[in-house]
């Protein structure tokens, strides 16, 4: 008689705190264990713990009931784990199978079970969903939902393993991308470094032959007045020429070539000039041509006297006898 009123009362008990602990499940879920961080892959095959905890199973048939009624009271229907009304009531059901009480309190709590494992996989929290299917199997393993249930959980851990791979995958291809930046870059900065160099030694070279250009020609400058200096002083001590200017004037060039430079005098940057007499022919041809003075001395005679010999002037009555002289000068 005693039995059959504490079981009653348990019942009503657990009806009143089931639909009090309904508008809290969501505050509930949340504080189940798991619930902060999602798996990231399924676990390696282990054996499943099992539905109730073994310190759960301990208890007394009393103790269970109690424990029941109290966690039904702080809304502690499925979680935390060991410490809940679905594994208190499985306990109590394998120790008192008969009892009508405690078939109707896990009947009660079985859509909240189901509810919570579904949000569970929403959340990718796997270990839990699974911790609360296996209560649900428990309660009873022909459960319409039970089905479904796990086979969400198989395809939520093979979809949330699919999705840990992509991203490992897309973590090395962008780690891969940025190695090859850098390296471009690199390579960049150094075909830039490079270039620079190149056109930093480029503007050295160039500013060097600049310089030993205009060396060159100031030596080649002062050369040539050196020796124009020279030739005015000869000609000044030189007597009066033989009354042969009027015909000199009277002589037409047609074609006056210009020497061809010494290359080792162009090379040196040797300037100089070179003083030749000649006879003009009645035919304008140039014949009998002399050295009268150089200078230097015999560096410019050859290519003077081969210039003079191509001279051509326009026919005149008589041979003409003059002289004429020739500079060189390699900035000319």
């Amino acid at each position: 008689m005693l039995s059959n009123t504490i079981s009653s009362k348990s019942r009503l008990s657990a009806c009143l705190l089931l639909a009090l602990a309904l508008a809290a499940c969501s505050k509930q879920e949340e504080a189940a264990p798991g619930a902060a961080a999602p798996a990231a892959a399924p676990a390696a095959a282990t054996p499943p713990a099992p539905a109730v905890a073994a310190s759960v199973q301990a208890m007394g048939a009393e103790q269970l009931r109690e424990s029941a009624t109290q966690a039904l009271r702080e809304n502690r229907m499925y979680a935390p784990a060991g410490d809940n009304a679905m594994e208190y009531y499985l306990a109590l059901r394998d120790k008192l199978p008969d009892d009508p009480a405690v078939a109707s309190a896990l009947t009660d709590l079985m859509p909240y079970t189901v509810i919570a494992t579904e949000q569970a996989v929403t959340r990718e929290q796997f270990d839990e969903a699974q911790r609360l299917a296996a209560l649900i199997e428990k309660a009873d393993a022909s459960a319409p939902a039970l089905p479904r249930i796990k086979q969400s959980i198989d395809a939520a851990q093979k979809t949330v393993a699919q999705r840990s791979e992509a991203e490992a995958a897309k973590a090395k291809a962008d780690a891969l991308a940025r190695t090859q930046a850098e390296q471009q870059r690199t390579a960049q900065q150094q075909a830039a470094e490079a270039d620079a160099a190149r056109r930093l030694a480029e503007q050295q070279e160039a500013a060097r032959l600049a310089s030993e250009r205009q060396a060159a020609e100031q030596r080649a400058a002062e050369q040539q007045r050196a020796a124009a200096a020279q030739a005015a002083q000869q000609q000044a001590a030189r007597p009066a020429a033989p009354a042969a200017a009027p015909a000199q004037r009277s002589l037409r060039p047609i074609s006056m070539p210009s020497p061809r430079y010494p290359p080792e005098a162009l090379r040196a940057g040797t300037a100089g000039e070179v003083l030749v007499e000649f006879t003009v022919g009645t035919n304008g041809e140039v014949t009998d041509v002399r050295v009268l003075r150089s200078n230097p001395a015999r560096l410019f005679d050859r290519e003077a006297t081969n210039a003079v010999r191509r001279w051509r002037f326009e026919p005149v009555d008589a041979p003409v006898t003059t002289r004429r002289t020739l500079a060189f000068n390699p900035g000319g």
